[in-house]
């Protein structure tokens, strides 16, 4: 059988890149590996909580998030977070403290130091720097100073990319804030003369909130799917290879059904790369490890639900935990403080993230474990009385969860160039480049279906 186009992956960039092109009138079909669509996207309903086994929000940084979700109505519905939620928490000593939203709050905030609350003045005219390697860390204490490390950028990074600040290279994992300073010389003036360009319709799309879809994220990757037509998805795909074929592109698979041949004009990958040398056989060892180089940070999620919060009020997007404070988790989101409906009336949902880079060990817990550290936390973090315990905890372990974007990125994204220019009608795509968040992923697939159409 031949087809115009397949799509190895059925999550995020996969969906949304086949559901732009079916919107066309291209011919495709979408190979994936599970038995379900939206690969680390899923949403549970469970006695009166909607929760998330993987991502819980996005932001909408791009137009293309916006243009998505107006495409799929009235399927599909975005959501963005409610205003209170717009708090953002950081744990220091024995509580957590609200990241400063204004002048006022940023001098008498105990995150930062005196020294540097000071310094931070300065950052304006400081020389820009020329290492083009240069970690998030070291950019950070450079420019603003070792506290704003300690206390804002490293739980930032912890609850983004489960990552290490030293080891994140800023051009490739903060692109935006690099070109800041290498544009701008500035952090502060950059943003300033941001906020002064004019902006069309379209750039106002990109409201910069954090958003879901009413009823959970798996609303959008349903919606899409319904769009697409089950027809055009295969499930349950195992043994995957593509390979080179007189000008054009043969994929094999194995089903419960039997062993199936494709035969297509393009392939776009959107797997992780850890998949990609069963995928590409024909490609050279050498030239594969250059691909095959992105580290998957590992995490736990525990969804946390409470029917009644004993009066306790959690009006805030969550909490974020230092390196430097020796806690167990990552951070603590609150889904039921951003969007409608997660909880039963009085109750409050929780998103634990547990384990990332600098903590692998917990992944490997058992869940009996698991549980006892949460309820550990529950009391002492969120201030939950000894003897209230939670209605529901589900525990989701994710092996290759959130891709580092080291220093060996730019060895990975110049071999993409290359492989791609030598086979004509590849495309690798997926998180091995171009961001990790769901805006950055449904950018993506927007340009890659545009470029085809």
């Amino acid at each position: 059988m031949e087809k115009e186009i397949i799509i190895i992956g059925a999550g995020l960039t996969g969906l949304t890149t086949g559901f732009w092109l079916t919107r066309a009138g291209k011919n495709i079909q979408i190979i994936e590996q599970q038995n379900r669509i939206g690969g680390q996207i899923q949403t549970f309903q469970e006695n009166g909580f909607t929760y998330e086994s993987g991502p819980n929000t996005g932001v909408v940084s791009y137009p293309e998030v916006a243009e998505l979700f107006e495409a799929l109505s009235p399927d599909c519905t975005l959501e963005t977070a409610r205003e209170e939620s717009k708090r953002r928490l950081i744990w220091k000593g024995d509580r957590f403290h609200a990241l400063p939203s204004g002048l006022y709050s940023a001098i008498i905030t105990p995150l930062f130091s005196l020294y540097d609350k000071f310094r931070i003045l300065g950052e304006p005219f400081r020389s820009k720097g020329n290492n083009p390697n240069e970690s998030v860390g070291a950019l950070t204490v450079r420019r603003l100073g070792k506290s704003f490390l300690n206390y804002a950028v490293d739980p930032f990074l912890s609850g983004v990319y489960a990552g290490d600040p030293m080891r994140l290279v800023t051009r490739y994992a903060l692109p935006k804030l690099y070109n800041l300073e290498q544009e701008y010389g500035s952090f502060i003036r950059g943003s300033i003369a941001k906020a002064k360009l004019p902006k069309t319709e379209r750039d106002r799309l990109a409201t910069k909130k954090v958003f879901s879809a009413q009823g959970g994220l798996s609303q959008l990757t349903h919606a899409m799917a319904k769009a697409i037509g089950d027809t055009h998805i295969t499930l349950s795909a195992s043994n995957v290879t593509v390979q080179p074929l007189n000008g054009k592109w043969s994929v094999s698979f194995s089903t419960p059904s039997g062993e199936q041949t494709l035969i297509a004009q393009k392939v776009i990958t959107t797997t992780g790369a850890y998949t990609l040398p069963q995928l590409f056989p024909f490609i050279h060892k050498e030239k594969m490890d250059q691909l095959n180089n992105l580290y998957y940070a590992p995490i736990i999620q525990a969804s946390v639900g409470f029917h009644d919060t004993k009066g306790l009020q959690f009006e805030a997007f969550g909490g974020l935990v230092p390196s430097r404070e020796k806690k167990n988790v990552l951070g603590i989101l609150f889904p039921s403080a951003c969007f409608s409906g997660r909880t039963p009336k009085g109750g409050a949902l929780f998103s634990f993230f547990i384990g990332g880079v600098k903590h692998t060990e917990f992944t490997t817990w058992p869940e009996e474990k698991l549980k006892a550290l949460i309820l550990e936390e529950i009391h002492t973090m969120l201030k939950f009385p000894k003897d209230v315990t939670p209605d529901m905890i589900r525990i989701f372990r994710h092996t290759h969860a959130i891709p580092q974007y080291e220093q060996n990125s730019g060895v990975r994204f110049d071999t993409i160039t290359e492989i791609e220019k030598a086979y004509p009608g590849l495309i690798i795509a997926g998180n091995i480049k171009g961001g990790i968040g769901m805006a950055d992923r449904i950018k993506q697939a927007t340009t890659i279906a545009n470029n085809i159409i």
